[in-house]
């Protein structure tokens, strides 16, 4: 059963990655890696928001396998930010480089204490 959902969950974040990534590359000139920064970003998000939901609420094995794993395993991507950091440094954009670097990892963990503390924040109101 957990193969399955594995399945399914990945067919779901890589078709979201694809499109928000393909989003996100229309409002640039192509240099900066714009798609994948914003793929891991909301999904450094998302994942923060939903440990926090997911810790208060009973939620199933399963399901966290679907969302944790598979839509959100699928949805970011550390091997597509790894290469498009290795040929920036390679075409000599090492500024651009180190930006990356810089926002995809200080940003990404920021996001994901955002959305854990956004999700305790809610769940305390509605108590």
């Amino acid at each position: 059963m957990k193969l399955l959902l594995l399945i399914a969950g990945g067919a779901i974040g890589t078709t979201a990655r694809y499109m928000v990534s393909g989003w996100a590359h229309r409002f640039t000139d192509g240099t900066f890696p714009t798609g994948t920064l914003a793929v891991n970003l909301i999904g450094s998000l998302l994942i923060g928001l939903l440990w926090g939901f997911f810790e208060t609420l009973n939620i199933s094995s399963n399901t966290r396998t679907f969302i944790f794993i598979g839509i959100l395993g699928s949805f970011t991507t550390f091997s597509s930010f790894s290469l498009e950091t290795l040929n920036l440094f390679r075409e000599g954009e090492i500024k651009l480089a180190v930006i990356n670097i810089f926002a995809n990892n200080i940003f990404g963990i920021a996001l994901a204490v955002i959305g854990f503390v956004m999700a305790k924040g809610m769940i305390n109101l509605i108590k």
